[in-house]
């Protein structure tokens, strides 16, 4: 069996602690590094080649991590951001490339399996988490789902998935902001879901499938 080297990053002990025990139980992962600082991340991460990197966002010098994983011969090392949902646009603006966000409320079991997600070479959603791999597993009716929502909620849900902002959504839609988050909140409680994250990924895997046609 192929393990998937991971090197994990975070300020804070106890995240480091937990992240080893959940993927410690899981045996196709194996952790090679554990780090406190942006520093040692970037040394593991050139030295060792790992398949993931778990990353705090929090972390200083964050963007020199971004541009070592873009620009140094270890272009196989995934980066994924460890991170609380009010960090995901900021760092889905900010991340000039394709990577992953994990939420930190994620439960254990979902986290590994958003993990085995990417290590699989499957292309990677901007976010796995339990909320979504609960819809996954339920096999929700995504054709159903999308019956529910407006052309104009349908347009906002495609620019989230494309990662832009609030304020970029309504100038290509040339509409306030405060109108966005209206639509947003209306979304959210039509899919039943709770953040702009999920909503992304829910885009990507809908895009993703097969097509009768445009609707």
């Amino acid at each position: 069996m192929r393990r998937t080297n991971v090197v994990i990053a975070d300020r804070h002990p106890v995240v480091l602690q937990g992240l080893s025990n959940v993927l410690g139980t899981a045996a196709d992962f194996n952790i090679i590094a554990s780090c406190t600082d942006t520093a040692s991340c970037i040394q593991a991460i050139r030295n060792l080649a790992p398949d993931i990197a778990i990353v705090d966002p929090a972390l200083p010098e964050l963007a020199a991590l971004i541009v070592l994983s873009v620009n140094s011969e270890n272009r196989s090392t995934h980066l994924v951001f460890f991170a609380s949902s009010e960090d995901c646009e900021l760092l889905l603006d900010a991340a000039p490339f394709a990577c992953s966000i994990v939420l930190r409320d994620t439960e254990p079991e979902a986290l590994v399996q958003s993990l085995r997600h990417i290590a699989n070479g499957r292309s990677p959603l901007p976010l796995m988490s339990s909320e979504l791999i609960a819809l996954e597993e339920q096999g929700s009716n995504w054709d159903k789902m999308m019956t529910a929502l407006t052309d104009r909620e349908r347009q906002i849900m495609r620019l989230v998935s494309e990662g832009l902002s609030n304020k970029e959504i309504g100038r290509r839609l040339s509409i306030s902001v405060g109108t966005i988050k209206v639509h947003l909140h209306n979304i959210f409680q039509k899919l039943e879901i709770s953040n702009r994250t999920v909503l992304a990924a829910i885009a990507i895997g809908q895009h993703d499938r097969p097509a009768d046609g445009e609707r």
